[in-house]
């Protein structure tokens, strides 16, 4: 409602209780049931946003209609997204019936069809953007997640995401890491602490902001706490830190960082990580490399749709 402030700061409970939060993130278990509800609203939304009163142009095609369209991948990519795909074409014509060529996860080469799709033209030329809009986001989130976990294969680093999503598909792009072979951090700021440089600074140092988190630990999935220095470090695991966030520091930084932890808590990288450093990165010993740019800096993928009357 224009004029209407919107309150930023914390409620009058500051933390949900325990049967809030699990009741919270029992909704983002990626299970194939939620999936394919988180898809089916997202597709309503986006369909909608989309269709608004109507499609003006498919309604210049006869009523009754029906065609046969192949979607084809003009690049390699792993393939994602297919439950978003499937909820639009049913959102938009219940007729619609896909036949996906390549299994959600998979691996395709460039020229390779991966979907058909049949039923009625005025359905399918309604749905075919928003369909391809999310298998190209999503085909290609999965795809960059595979490449940096390919990269630290053979090492202990696990390959993380971030918060750094669109807004309205974090789940969606979460789903997506996943499929490429990533794992989620975090899903959002209700299910688990992450303790940064502003949050130390406003509680009064690491001391004070660890015995803070401490009290709410059982409500979380985990308190993380960021540390750029090693004495901040050694000052955190001092404190009891059982996972600590390494930002931007440097290769002989991290490999002291990882002698000093000495396996006391989960270490993980953060800020800067690129393709072309990851290796060394991974290679220092750490556990986790959260990476912004799995969702954040995402080229989508190149898929073609072209039909044929039936």
């Amino acid at each position: 409602m224009l004029g209407r402030t919107l309150p930023i700061g914390p409620p009058q409970r500051r933390f949900p209780d325990a049967a809030m939060l699990a009741a919270m993130t029992s909704i983002f278990d990626f299970s194939p049931a939620q999936v394919a509800e988180l898809a089916r609203a997202d597709a309503a939304r986006a369909v909608a946003e989309d269709v608004g009163g109507g499609d003006l142009t498919a309604g210049l095609v006869p009523d009754g209609r029906r065609v046969r369209a192949r979607v084809t991948a003009r690049e390699a990519a792993v393939i994602c997204g297919a439950p978003w795909v499937d909820a639009t074409l049913r959102q938009v014509q219940p007729q619609l019936q896909s036949r996906w060529q390549v299994a959600e996860g998979q691996r395709c080469s460039a020229g390779q069809v991966v979907l058909e799709v049949e039923g009625p033209a005025r359905g399918l030329l309604t749905a075919e953007r928003t369909s391809l809009n999310f298998l190209q986001l999503l085909s290609a989130v999965a795809t960059k997640t595979a490449r940096y976990v390919d990269a630290v294969r053979g090492t202990r680093a696990q390959i993380v995401d971030t918060r750094k999503t669109l807004p309205g598909l974090r789940l969606a792009q979460k789903y997506a890491v996943r499929t490429g072979g990533g794992t989620n951090h975090r899903i959002g700021l209700h299910d688990a602490v992450l303790i940064k440089e502003n949050h130390i600074a406003a509680a009064g140092g690491v001391r004070p902001v660890l015995a803070a988190a401490a009290r709410v630990a059982a409500q979380a999935r985990f308190v993380e706490i960021e540390v750029e220095t090693l004495a901040q470090l050694v000052e955190a695991l001092e404190a009891g830190a059982q996972m600590v966030l390494l930002d931007n520091m440097d290769l002989p930084t991290l490999r002291e960082a990882v002698r000093i932890n000495a396996g006391r808590a989960v270490l993980e990288i953060s800020g800067g990580v690129t393709l072309d450093g990851l290796r060394a990165l991974a290679e220092t010993g750490v556990d986790r490399i959260s990476v912004g740019a799995l969702t954040k800096d995402v080229k989508a993928t190149d898929f073609s749709m072209r039909l044929q009357e039936l």
